[in-house]
């Protein structure tokens, strides 16, 4: 094991009627002008955000509004977003949503008091040393990006989707999660969350650090509550205690807990951000494609750790062989991902001729020539990744 820090400041305030505290949690940070963002009309439509901006109303704290929010969000947006900030004179950010509305609302946050463009945090030039501070109203269980300091954005000029991290500033001071704002989540949107939260967790365990034993354990377990949990959600979305299960299962999945002590990967993510980017897919369908790619790849190059995945979480009894057995997993974890009606292929995804070249190009234009943490990823490599997910 790997020395490690570990800070988790979000608060969590779990279970119905969550969403309800927002005026309270933001008054605790000494908040009283917050830029409340959101993505389409759902959350209007349901009547959670009026909710929300009258329990604000309420209390006296001053809000303004940026609401169309798009999935796989791109800077436009933020930078709409910080515009308003600096003119209203917004003390924090209140993200009404899922993945794409937090990291828009962590931008925005990053951007408001740096004196420069904003994607420089991203494209590396430049490394934030303060935020405003952020709360989540989490209406989507997927990204878990209402307990990371992650936060990714599309650049259009150029089509550059980059993923920043960070241990501190862009994590969300608090986030409410109701269950109940899950219910009428489309299941194909469903699906997909689920599809995410496990990438999320096999980014992590896929890993050459030695003796993780109860970080692999804490991994394992997590994913194992997902697989039995997430045909109750599907047969029934309005199971409040499967949906609670999913919805945790998508905090712990990104909120480092499954990384500890250990060097993580990233590149089925990385890939992803390349299809996701040029063909506007949903972000978790694309991972249910691209991990049992990038898994299939190293079953036949480096499959110990796929191995073990597939023996304790997905049921392989062993066979002597770590290849054998690593790519009966895949085939399993293949089968799982189309039971919840996720594309497994790329046609199936809705890319029946992916033009491998520009995604292998951007790829390596986004992380370099070699990059990786399980395997060493060359262009030869990704591209042989991508012909698989074909």
């Amino acid at each position: 094991m790997d020395n490690f820090s570990y800070c988790t400041p979000t608060k969590y305030v779990f279970g119905r009627g969550a969403e309800l505290h927002a005026a309270e949690e933001l008054k605790s940070l000494g908040l009283r002008n917050v830029l409340v963002c959101y993505g389409g009309g759902s959350v209007v439509r349901s009547g959670l955000l009026q909710r929300v901006l009258a329990t604000l109303d309420e209390a006296g704290i001053k809000h303004v509004e940026l609401g169309g929010i798009q999935p796989n969000p791109t800077d436009p947006k933020v930078r709409e977003g910080i515009a308003i900030g600096r003119a209203e004179g917004i003390d924090g950010l209140l993200a009404v949503g899922g993945g794409s509305v937090i990291d828009t609302a962590k931008a925005i946050a990053a951007g408001v008091p740096y004196d420069g463009d904003f994607w420089d945090f991203w494209a590396g030039k430049a490394t934030i040393r303060t935020a405003l501070p952020v709360g989540v109203v989490l209406t989507i269980p997927a990204a878990g990006s209402e307990g990371s300091g992650n936060s990714v954005i599309t650049l259009l000029d150029g089509m550059h989707k980059i993923s920043l991290r960070t241990d501190f500033w862009l994590r969300p001071k608090f986030a409410l999660m109701n269950p109940e704002l899950t219910f009428t989540l489309p299941p194909e949107q469903t699906a997909a969350g689920i599809a995410d939260m496990m990438a999320h967790i096999f980014e992590r365990y896929f890993s050459l650090t030695e003796s993780t034993e109860v970080t692999d354990r804490v991994a394992e377990g997590v994913l194992m509550a997902i697989m039995e949990e997430a045909p109750k959600v599907m047969a029934d979305p309005s199971d409040y205690q499967a949906r609670a299960n999913i919805m945790w299962s998508g905090t712990l999945a990104h909120n480092g807990i499954c990384g500890t002590g250990r060097r993580e990967d990233w590149v089925s993510h990385a890939m992803e951000h390349e299809i996701s980017a040029v063909y506007g897919v949903t972000h978790g369908a694309g991972l249910a494609v691209v991990f049992p790619a990038w898994m299939t790849f190293m079953a036949e190059h480096r499959p110990q750790r796929g191995a073990q995945l597939a023996r304790r979480v997905l049921g392989v009894v062993p066979t002597g062989s770590d290849r054998d057995d690593a790519l009966e997993g895949v085939a399993r974890l293949r089968s799982f991902f189309s039971s919840l009606g996720l594309p497994v292929t790329m046609a199936q995804l809705g890319v029946d001729q992916p033009d491998i070249d520009l995604l292998v190009s951007k790829l390596h234009e986004n992380k370099g020539e070699r990059f990786g943490g399980y395997y060493e990823i060359t262009p030869e490599v990704s591209a042989a990744i991508y012909r698989l997910a074909i």
